[in-house]
């Protein structure tokens, strides 16, 4: 028997690696001469640089960057086992939980961090990125970003502005002349699954900015912000971005990759999936197991179980997602290539206790679906041999 155990994390309990470890513990408990495979996998949020690490046994960097509101903080980003594969996100240098819900402010919050991040990458030689652009704190449409790797951002006098989305409405030119020259030899993939554009109802500020602490108010600040820094990166670049689905990203931090590289956007799902080399391993398995945090309407959409699933579907492999909870519209998933859907919740409990318990729920559910996998194996022999 050969399973491949690849979920996503269960946000704010388990990283998708022990999530993975939790599932093959449930497994041989079982089938204890099994071949477990375990390939975490992220969609370009949280986890993403810890998955695709694990999974191509490649190594964790460390370093002090720039935080979202200009203090100094840890984050940590990655090398491949290729060695020449870098893998960012952005959430660990700029990201929302980075600060607690009373310092949240949108108006000065920077991605200057996570420019830095990308310059340690070009540091080591590295050109090709995977940047992973989920949970941001900001919304200054990657010029933090862009600065820190050169780009300067100027008003009417000529003076640079200050970090944050709010002083971009002050943009009257942006100077190119410094940036990074390796940029241009730099292949950066983005691991986007938002569609929206860079301004409007569907904006960057208006769709994300109040949970990063925006008010009405704020938010038509921004969104106008962002208007003016478009017109002036179209002019500087000569790219027209701002529309495109995506560039709304991370506050605008999709259209600054695409106006300052040569970045192309795509579902985060579909990129770490390719970088695990997941339809090479899929294909030998008798079945898979997925899983995430929470399963409901928007998992259909192209979460990370579904594109296991839509994978493994390629090949004839059934796929089982075990979730932290079943929410609206869950079954959906059903009609996206999982085979089996099961929450790993046992009774009813208290969601302390469950994120508590994860570790051990997960084992417990996992065990369960594999016994319910062993019943249908033994109910299919006895109905071949009865047929004969």
């Amino acid at each position: 028997m050969h399973i491949v155990v690849a979920p996503d994390s269960y946000k704010g309990s388990l990283t998708a690696v022990a999530v993975a470890a939790a599932m093959e513990q449930g497994i041989l408990t079982v089938y204890p001469r099994a071949k477990v495979t375990k390939v975490p996998i992220a969609d370009g949020g949280e986890g993403t640089v810890a998955a695709l690490v694990t999974a191509t046994a490649g190594q964790i960097i460390r370093q002090y960057v720039t935080g979202p509101l200009g203090d100094s903080t840890e984050a940590c980003w990655g090398i491949l086992g290729d060695g020449t594969t870098a893998v960012i996100e952005m959430a660990a240098a700029s990201g929302l939980t980075l600060l607690t819900k009373d310092k949240r402010d949108p108006r000065t919050a920077t991605t200057y961090g996570t420019g830095q991040l990308v310059k340690a990458a070009l540091d080591r030689g590295i050109r090709k990125l995977i940047i992973g652009i989920g949970g941001s704190a900001t919304n200054d449409g990657g010029a933090g970003m862009a600065q820190a790797l050169g780009v300067k951002f100027l008003d009417s006098g000529g003076n640079l502005l200050l970090p944050g989305g709010a002083a971009l409405a002050g943009l009257a030119s942006i100077d190119l002349a410094g940036i990074d020259p390796r940029l241009t030899e730099a292949a950066i993939l983005v691991a986007c699954d938002v569609d929206n554009p860079l301004c409007g109802p569907q904006g960057a500020a208006a769709v994300y900015g109040p949970q990063k602490g925006a008010t009405p108010e704020m938010v038509l600040e921004l969104d106008q912000a962002l208007q003016q820094f478009a017109a002036v990166a179209q002019t500087a670049t000569g790219k027209d971005v701002a529309r495109l689905p995506g560039a709304g990203a991370a506050g605008g931090l999709g259209a600054g990759l695409l106006f300052f590289t040569n970045a192309e956007l795509k579902p985060g799902v579909e990129i770490v999936l390719n970088a695990t080399r997941f339809a090479d391993i899929v294909q030998q398995a008798d079945f898979v197991i997925t899983g995430e945090g929470s399963t409901d309407f928007q998992t259909a959409c192209g979460k990370a179980p579904v594109g296991v699933a839509k994978v493994a579907r390629q090949y004839n492999i059934p796929s089982i997602c075990l979730s932290g909870s079943l929410g609206q519209g869950a079954e959906q998933v059903l009609e996206q290539g999982i085979t089996g859907l099961m929450s790993i919740v046992p009774r009813p409990m208290p969601l302390s206790e469950c994120m508590a318990s994860a570790e051990e729920l997960i084992r417990a559910a996992t065990a369960r679906v594999c016994r319910l996998v062993d019943l249908g194996i033994k109910l299919g022999s006895s109905a071949k041999a009865g047929s004969k």
